[in-house]
């Protein structure tokens, strides 16, 4: 079933994050009305139109409950015994096509991959933005399926992944 959105609620749309329902226009596309949404991508001034009939096509869905946070929180604290051996452009593929899946814990994984790799090897400058992208969308989202700041958000991230590098001063004496 298509999800039904209303003036003023929060969607997610892949790759672009949260973003608001604006309003609902009716244009005319090929000599036939066709309406649709009216979105903007939450701090920013990108607006975005998708017909209302393509809703599940595109992947808008609503933002996640509070009761799916805590999966997403059980994906960042996964910690997988082997990772990727393949390139880095082969492996930022891969995650992209996982980032506009739309899907959260898609966009999880790919976060929580991205940051235990960098741990492990330098990141190329691709993954080093899929990286920020990633944890962008998930803490944007994060916010406002628990209705709290980002900064408090992005804390708890950290504290997720404290455990994926060595404490400064244990790099300082290998130095």
């Amino acid at each position: 079933m298509q999800p039904t959105f209303k003036i003023g609620d929060k969607a997610v749309y892949p790759a672009q994050g949260v973003t608001e329902i604006m309003g609902i226009e009716t244009m005319e596309i090929s000599g036939m009305q066709q309406n649709f949404y009216v979105l903007r991508v939450l701090d920013t001034e990108r607006k975005i139109r998708i017909p209302i009939n393509k809703v599940n096509s595109v992947g808008l869905r609503s933002v996640i409950t509070v009761e799916e946070v805590e999966e997403v929180y059980e994906i960042l604290r996964e910690r997988p015994e082997k990772f990727d051996q393949q390139t880095w452009n082969r492996r930022q593929r891969r995650y992209w096509e996982k980032i506009k899946t739309g899907s959260v814990y898609d966009v999880a994984e790919v976060l929580r991959d991205l940051y235990l790799l960098k741990y492990d090897k330098t990141l190329s400058f691709g993954e080093k933005k899929m990286l920020d992208t990633a944890q962008n969308l998930l803490v944007k989202e994060l916010s406002i399926a628990r209705e709290t700041g980002e900064l408090e958000i992005e804390q708890e991230l950290e504290g997720i992944f404290a455990d994926a590098h060595p404490p400064e001063e244990e790099l300082a004496a290998e130095a």
